[in-house]
């Protein structure tokens, strides 16, 4: 018995020196990083970094935590009492740890009766200064965090007033929307300053702090009003305001002047443009162990701030109005895609978050509910009252875009439009990772192959349709007889193009394909490869058009040109992969071919229509239902592209073929260019023919490699027999994705 004694002595006695050991190792920094009392008092904020246009003119900048810190003179009593009642009843009769509310809680536990926790004010601020990136999962450590916080409390209050504690907690904790500190979050919600917080506007926020996603009140005003109710209820318990004050606040709705800060994304210069260069350095930065929200850095981009002014302008005209609502019927017949659609909503992701069950988030959806959508107008948003499922069908009626201008020497890209309003629709339409149905625009490329190898751009084509081994009979359009390869071009014409397929062979095609740039995406090796049956995205296409401005050298996008690090140091230089794909001759040919679709072809339209001064070339693009328009054209100078479309192609547009849904925005852009007369963009430029091609015709100028290769290739017929039976064979290429109409655009 006395052994037994003596041993629970020792243990007892070597767990109180133990315990005290691990505090003195955890206070010392032995086990895990422990902040001087300097830095606790003034919490570094990380450094955001920042973003320039190619005038050095700062567009942007990215950072974690949009702070902005408050003195306690700054904050209405409201708010402190609100805080202290419900947080923290006993915050200034205890020393930062409160004896009695742990041992409340304690009893609470055991008796399965839990009425609140032990933590105070001091403790919570504790944690939030202490808030590590990823929380550790080891026992120990978790552990020694919490001993960490217990001793960074009582420091807190032993260095500091309890004044003092209430503000950097204030100024510390985050009330959603990316808004961190009371400051913050007065302006978010309420668009106040903190001194002009009202009683129920005070309980609100503080309510909120026990999850801000939770009682959210824009999405949740029922559940944030109960909170905010209950908060109330403790500053009446705590003597703060009288019942029959509480009474009457209780039974006032929220009303808020709803501001998130977040919304900065949004607004300025160039957001699609920013949001891109964001995931581009957060690859950069995880490669080169840099973290692009903390470390300021400072990021150059090739923008042009004009040219980007015009090019939102010039979208926002032609866009204006713009929608094709899908009936009923129509949704009825694409459940899939609705329900992908709700999936990806952020409020399916919210709802799923708390933990709702998968048959109340869809009834949430099917009950309708107070919300802003995007309108036509001139706030670009309208309050309505719809279903969160309604909603969703009527925002994808809205048609989209993307717009591109990039320098086609350089790479460099000028202006940026992924879509037509990045607060409601900020999936972007211009970068790799979106593709459509390119349709005509894959044209050029297939002619400048032939060009290459020694077809001459007057060399008559065939109209009839063309047999392709193992595909059939192919024959998209009714026309027949033959054409010289440039009047083909300009018009556009589905059989002369795949009779030219013919002659260079699918396979080569393919492959010339890629090597202009198009390696992200997916090509078939099918008949309807050359009547943009793939789906490819605008970056990838304007590259692929770079070699016919830029005599031949295809040239890579960029729009990042440096990066420095925030005291200046340069990081890395950006330059553009430069690579010959064609002669010079071939480029030339290409560019007089091309300036027949905009002189006489699909789109004559455009030099009259915008009074365009200088010489240009492009092509236009339309796809089956008129799902997709684009057009693709370049001046001397610049290169653009644009295409028009919903974002689910069953909708469809109706707006017309490329040269009536996507050249206006194109037209619209050099209109506003050639205007500005202090811009260096040169207005009357003309394209300047090779020395080596001066004193011939286009159509007869060919170089020593050229001849080689035409004499490889078969000849040109001028007019191919025509199919016997033509409607046995289908024309079918067994390309489920041809999606190309018999239209010659």
């Amino acid at each position: 018995m006395k052994k037994s004694i003596k041993f629970l002595w020792i243990g007892l006695v070597c767990s109180i020196l133990g315990f005290n050991l691990l505090l003195f190792c955890i206070n010392a920094g032995w086990l895990g990083y422990m902040p001087k009392m300097e830095e606790l008092e003034n919490p570094k904020s990380a450094t955001a970094s920042e973003l320039y246009a190619e005038d050095n003119s700062k567009i942007g900048k990215f950072f974690l935590e949009n702070r902005e810190p408050i003195r306690y003179s700054e904050i209405s009593k409201n708010v402190v009492d609100a805080l202290v009642a419900t947080e923290d009843e006993r915050f200034y009769k205890h020393s930062g740890i409160d004896a009695e509310a742990i041992g409340r809680a304690i009893f609470g536990v055991l008796t399965f009766n839990r009425k609140g926790g032990a933590s105070t004010i001091t403790q919570q601020l504790a944690k939030h200064l202490l808030e590590q990136e990823q929380r550790s999962k080891n026992v120990f450590m978790v552990i020694i965090e919490k001993l960490k916080e217990q001793i960074v409390a009582v420091k807190l209050e032993k260095n500091l007033t309890k004044q003092e504690i209430l503000t950097l907690y204030l100024n510390t904790v985050p009330w959603g929307y990316n808004s961190f500190g009371i400051n913050s979050a007065a302006k978010t919600y309420f668009n106040k300053k903190p001194i002009d917080l009202n009683v129920e506007e005070a309980a609100l926020l503080i309510g909120m702090l026990k999850g801000s996603s939770l009682y959210n009140p824009v999405r949740h005003t029922e559940r944030a009003t109960e909170r905010r109710n209950t908060v109330i209820d403790q500053m009446v318990k705590n003597f703060k305001i009288s019942a029959s004050e509480a009474q009457l606040i209780k039974e006032r709705p929220i009303v808020l002047d709803f501001s998130p800060t977040s919304a900065s994304q949004h607004e300025g210069v160039a957001p699609y443009f920013r949001q891109v260069v964001e995931q581009k350095m957060l690859v950069w930065c995880k490669k080169k162990g840099y973290n692009l929200y903390k470390d300021g850095l400072k990021i150059y981009t090739s923008l042009d701030t004009t040219m980007q002014q015009y090019a939102e302008e010039a979208v926002a005209k032609q866009m204006y109005g713009k929608t094709r609502f899908a009936s009923a019927a129509k949704w009825a017949s694409h459940p899939k895609t609705l329900k992908r659609a709700v999936r990806e909503s952020e409020r399916y992701r919210g709802l799923k978050a708390e933990g709702m069950s998968e048959e109340d988030i869809m009834k949430n959806f099917n009950t309708k509910t107070r919300m802003k959508v995007f309108a036509w107008n001139a706030k670009r948003e309208k309050d309505t009252t719809l279903t969160p499922l309604d909603s969703i069908k009527y925002m994808k009626g809205f048609v989209q875009t993307g717009f591109l201008v990039m320098d086609p020497a350089t790479g460099e890209v000028k202006a940026w439009v992924g879509g037509i309003n990045h607060k409601y629709f900020q999936f972007d339409h211009v970068n790799e990772n979106t593709k459509r149905q390119v349709g005509s625009t894959i044209k050029p490329l297939l002619y400048c192959l032939a060009v290459d190898n020694g077809y001459s751009p007057c060399q008559s084509i065939s109209l009839n349709p063309v047999m392709f081994p193992g595909h059939g009979w192919y024959g998209p359009d009714k026309s027949r007889g033959a054409m010289p390869m440039k009047m083909a071009l300009a018009h556009s014409k589905n059989n002369a193009t795949v009779n030219i397929l013919k002659l260079v062979g699918i396979n080569a095609f393919v492959d010339f394909v890629r090597k202009v740039g198009i390696i992200s995406s997916n090509i078939h090796a099918y008949p309807s490869v050359c009547l943009g049956a793939d789906d490819i995205s605008i970056i990838e296409m304007l590259r692929s058009y770079t070699m016919f401005p830029n005599y031949g050298i295809n040239t890579e996008p960029i729009y990042i040109t440096r990066i420095e690090d925030r005291n200046g140091n340069l990081l890395e230089n950006f330059v553009p992969k430069r690579t010959e794909v064609i002669n010079e001759i071939t480029a030339f040919k290409m560019i007089r071919m091309m300036m027949g679709t905009v002189l006489f072809g699909t789109g004559r339209r455009l030099k009259p229509g915008w009074n365009i001064k200088g010489e240009c070339a492009g092509k236009t693009g339309t796809t089956n239902s008129e799902s997709d328009a684009w057009f693709i054209g370049y001046t001397p100078q610049l290169l653009a592209g644009a295409w028009v479309g919903c974002d689910d192609k069953f909708i469809g547009v109706g707006l017309g073929e490329g040269a009536r849904a996507a050249m206006p925005i194109w037209g619209e852009f050099f209109k506003k260019l050639q205007a500005n007369e202090k811009n260096p963009y040169n207005k009357v430029a003309k394209f300047e023919m090779p020395v080596i091609m001066e004193g011939m015709d286009e159509c007869d100028a060919v170089d020593e490699i050229s001849l080689q290769r035409a004499n490889a290739q078969m000849n040109v017929s001028r007019g191919l027999p025509e199919a016997d039976e033509p409607g046995e064979t289908g024309w079918d290429d067994g390309n489920t994705n041809s999606g190309i109409d018999d239209k010659d655009y």
